[in-house]
């Protein structure tokens, strides 16, 4: 009795199978597609350079939250990214040599760091980094800024340069958002090369 009931099944199982299949066949239809949710085809989204009715200055595109990171720019080297040793006990006291490989060595990195420099800190610390950039020329404007070559700015770490960069000291403003991670340890770098080249020119040629 078991098997009696049981070849109408699967005879209905059989049947069902076929026509399922003859129904996915690859062939076009002149009908319309049943859309079950229509927000699926028509989606009510913001695109590109668009103007909103919602916010405020009428742009879609929103700008960048505070602090946000981009995937490509995330350090996970604490001491790379912060100039401070792992257990903070205090700065790096040299450029870590991972930064350099980075740029493909020595030379690339100060040609770099020359350009960051030229950029973001001429305006004050001047070319050479005497202290004598067009802000600090301001009659009334910023008090006398230190030179580069003072000896006790010579006896930081480059750590400390480095943190100094991106999270400014006194009057200097931070540049960790104008200034990425390797270009800050490039301007460093930088900076070192101008302490060596202006001890030179005091000493009357290079130094041994």
């Amino acid at each position: 009795m078991k098997s009696e009931v049981s070849r109408p099944v699967a005879g209905a199982v059989v049947l069902l199978s076929l026509l399922a299949g003859a129904g996915c066949r690859a062939q076009s239809s002149p009908d319309p597609p049943i859309v079950l949710e229509r927000n699926m085809f028509d989606q009510e989204k913001y695109t590109p350079q668009s103007v909103s009715h919602f916010f405020a200055d009428r742009g879609t595109m929103r700008p960048l939250v505070d602090g946000v990171v981009p995937q490509e720019g995330f350090e996970d080297d604490e001491g790379i990214s912060s100039g401070v040793l792992l257990d903070g006990s205090g700065y790096v006291m040299t450029i870590p040599p991972a930064v350099e490989a980075r740029f493909g060595g020595a030379t690339q990195m100060l040609e770099r760091g020359r350009q960051r420099f030229d950029i973001y800190c001429t305006p004050c610390h001047g070319r050479t980094g005497d202290g004598k950039g067009m802000v600090a020329r301001v009659p009334g404007g910023f008090p006398p800024l230190p030179t580069l070559m003072d000896p006790r700015i010579q006896k930081l770490p480059d750590g400390q340069i480095y943190a100094t960069i991106k999270n400014g000291v006194r009057l200097m403003p931070p540049y960790g958002a104008q200034i990425q991670t390797s270009d800050r340890w490039a301007v460093v770098a930088y900076v070192r090369a101008l302490e060596e080249s202006q001890l030179a020119v005091l000493q009357g040629g290079p130094k041994k």
